[in-house]
């Protein structure tokens, strides 16, 4: 009888998910899958890339989200306390893998960006989605250690410093801002949701949004007077200028944002219908990838955008409900590491879509083309249903010990 109850209860831990979290996720990637081959079928039809197989970028989409959800039930079934064990081998790992986009042959280089590497006989992957779950780890870790701690901002500071230097790292090699300061922006909500104080905060969100708005004011005059060159400054100053003004540029730089603008402001409420998009013939450049939201306001309308926004608000809420029953410190920050790095890339890739912010490469959680990013983010949410589920067990087991005593 003890033995066919401990079965069942050890059936009941491994079965047993967080459903409301399961079904938005399920959601998401349903969705998605719709919207990447309605946005794609034209473009990997008329490529030699994708065999002129309207169904190609589908059905590779398909299989990594098959193997995310594989990985996303396992991860939910290991106890969340093991990954701590790997948070400093992850932060280490992460510097090599970085450090590998240099070496000839294993770094890929597309469109003058090395962000990827590929391994023979396995193909590529993107070194960013690794990196961003290995920080959480460390910094879920490290600012765990300093919890008790963490009452000034020396102390804060002092454990945003590592990944700071991951950050700087992923900016000079990859020259990839958008990744770097989202994982530079996970640590830093991390560290924030532990902070006991919030006028420092205020302080830091007055002297940015003075910088930044002195930093597009020099960067004005400098292009104006033809005095920005060619680098990465250029580059970046370029964009900049060009999401000031956007119709100067319209065959450049701001090319891509006024597409997206004339694609969602002809989708109106309900949109042309799936798959009825004029925009991604052609016009938007890989319309499957970070401009998707565009292709879906057109489509689809203000309705359809705002059903996907308001499953991501539902998914973020349930992530952040997770963080508050969290049994311990350590899964309550991994669960905020996880919504902040959700969050962070939904908010900026809809802002940039919606040229509320100058274009970056930010793909959009769920929906976006890429079979790396879909893994490892659902290797994050598996790792946030463990916390839940420890965190309900626990309660249940409380309950069930206080009824017999």
């Amino acid at each position: 009888m003890a033995k066919k109850k401990k079965k069942r209860r050890v059936l009941s831990y491994l079965f047993s998910y967080d459903m409301n979290l399961i079904v938005a996720v399920l959601f998401l990637i349903v969705f998605g899958l719709v919207m990447i081959y309605s946005a794609s079928y034209y473009t990997a039809s008329m490529s030699d890339a994708f065999n002129h197989d309207p169904t190609f970028l589908l059905m590779s989409q398909l299989k990594y989200s098959i193997l995310g959800i594989v990985v996303m039930l396992f991860v939910a079934n290991v106890d969340y306390h093991f990954w701590k064990h790997f948070a400093m081998l992850g932060f280490l790992a992460s510097i090599v893998l970085i450090l590998l986009l240099k070496v000839p042959g294993l770094g890929v280089t597309v469109k003058g960006a090395t962000r990827w590497i590929r391994i023979p006989g396995l193909g590529q992957f993107q070194v960013a989605e690794p990196v961003k779950v290995a920080m959480i780890l460390f910094s879920a870790t490290l600012i765990g250690n300093y919890s008790g701690r963490l009452d000034n901002m020396k102390n804060f500071i002092t454990v945003l410093i590592p990944t700071a230097v991951v950050s700087v790292m992923i900016l000079k090699i990859s020259n990839n801002m958008s990744t770097a300061t989202i994982v530079l922006g996970i640590s830093f909500l991390m560290a924030f949701m532990v902070y006991p104080k919030y006028w420092p905060f205020m302080l830091m969100g007055g002297a940015g949004a003075t910088g930044v708005g002195a930093l597009i004011f020099y960067l004005k005059q400098k292009l104006d007077s033809g005095d920005v060159g060619s680098g990465n400054g250029g580059f970046r100053g370029a964009r900049i200028l060009a999401w000031l003004d956007p119709y100067s540029y319209e065959s450049d730089k701001a090319y891509q944002s006024l597409q997206a603008l004339y694609a969602i402001g002809s989708g109106g409420l309900f949109g042309k219908g799936l798959g009825n998009s004029i925009q991604k013939l052609g016009r938007i450049p890989e319309p499957y990838n970070d401009m998707i939201f565009s292709i879906i306001c057109e489509e689809l309308g203000v309705f359809g955008a705002g059903l996907i926004i308001l499953m991501f608000i539902y998914l973020l809420y349930q992530l952040y409900s997770v963080a508050q029953e969290a049994e311990d410190t350590f899964g309550r920050l991994l669960a905020i590491g996880v919504f902040s790095h959700v969050a962070l890339q939904v908010v900026l890739n809809l802002m940039v879509v919606t040229s509320l912010f100058p274009t970056t490469g930010v793909t959009l959680p769920f929906f976006s083309y890429g079979g790396t990013a879909s893994v490892f983010l659902l290797f994050e949410i598996g790792m946030v249903l463990n916390v839940e589920k420890q965190s309900r067990f626990k309660k249940e087991k409380e309950l069930r010990e206080a009824r017999m005593g």
